[in-house]
């Protein structure tokens, strides 16, 4: 199809009608329990037949209505890989670590190509070249290490960062500035999270660098010196950046801090609902609607380990709506 979306951008503005608000987001937080939250969104038509009563699938079934629509409009899922990368390093990492204790069959992977029980398979065998080319370099490297060292923090940050710089090249690469705006955003507030939990578990610059990835609005030299100093000094630093609007978060409590980095992701997108022409809107409300589930997932697990509703709402996100 061309590059016009009038048709699809209209689809979207009426499904956007259906988003969550954050009103919706503070009524379900406020209902006593994990049973009235369900119910709360099955009334509203989230799940599926398959999925009453259960929380995890009905949550499955929504991501499921996110593709089926893009699918629905034909527009190519390439436009959409910095969402995917995700979900693909999830499972290099789940691999990597399946291949070194060796369990078969275990239900932690995402559904993706290949999928996660072939990645396992080709590590284990050491048969690289069938997995991406992208990712053979660093699935050998994340094996390797866990197998010599046992440390499996380090291999996280390993495939972790590959997967950050995945996403910043796919980024890049795409002719739609949303697109890159987006990547940028993640790799930026990936480097800051990483600095500001560097800081509070008294991380290494060395252990930062090999963490964090390079991006166009955050210095990573800077932010890892600043994160040795204190956290006062990250802040310090973030105020002199794009994100400064995180340092009063950064300053409240690290719950809210990473609430701010989604919701800052979020507040990015919003522009959209005023382009009525490009794939802009449809890509902001796929994130949207990611965000929905991912602030569901919070309040359900809250309600399931009996937290309090002042601990649930310091760490739901922002809606789109």
């Amino acid at each position: 199809m061309g590059e016009n979306y009038v048709y699809e951008v209209a689809r979207i503005r009426a499904l956007e009608t259906s988003l969550l608000k954050d009103t919706d987001i503070e009524q379900l937080i406020s209902l006593g329990t994990y049973e009235q939250c369900i119910q709360f969104l099955e009334e509203r038509s989230w799940g599926s037949s398959d999925s009453k009563g259960d929380g995890e699938r009905i949550l499955a079934a929504e991501e499921d209505k996110i593709w089926a629509l893009i699918k629905e409009f034909k527009i190519d899922l390439r436009q959409f890989a910095v969402l995917s990368i995700p979900k693909l390093y999830h499972n290099l990492k789940a691999a990597v670590k399946a291949a070194v204790s060796s369990p078969k069959g275990i239900s932690i992977y995402y559904d993706t190509n290949p999928s996660g029980e072939e990645m396992r398979a080709a590590i284990q065998e050491g048969n690289y070249k069938l997995l991406p080319g992208d990712m053979q370099e660093v699935a050998k490297e994340a094996y390797e290490s866990l197998v010599h060292t046992g440390d499996g923090q380090l291999c996280d940050i390993v495939i972790d960062r590959d997967c950050m710089e995945a996403i910043y090249l796919a980024g890049h690469r795409s002719k739609i500035d949303i697109i890159k705006d987006y990547a940028e955003s993640v790799v930026a507030v990936a480097n800051i999270k990483i600095a500001v939990r560097a800081q509070l578990t008294g991380k290494s610059a060395d252990f930062m660098k090999r963490a964090m990835s390079s991006c166009d609005s955050i210095n990573t030299d800077a932010l890892i010196k600043a994160a040795i100093a204190g956290k006062d000094e990250i802040a310090a630093y973030l105020a002199t950046t794009l994100y400064r609007d995180g340092v009063d978060a950064l300053k409240s409590s690290q719950s809210i801090f990473e609430c701010w980095c989604d919701n800052r992701i979020i507040r990015a997108m919003k522009p959209q609902k005023y382009n009525a022409f490009t794939l802009g809107p449809i890509f902001a409300y796929v994130i949207a609607r990611q965000n929905e589930i991912k602030t569901i997932r919070i309040i359900l697990t809250g309600k399931q380990n009996n937290l309090s509703e002042e601990s649930i709402r310091e760490r739901v996100r922002e809606m789109y709506a």
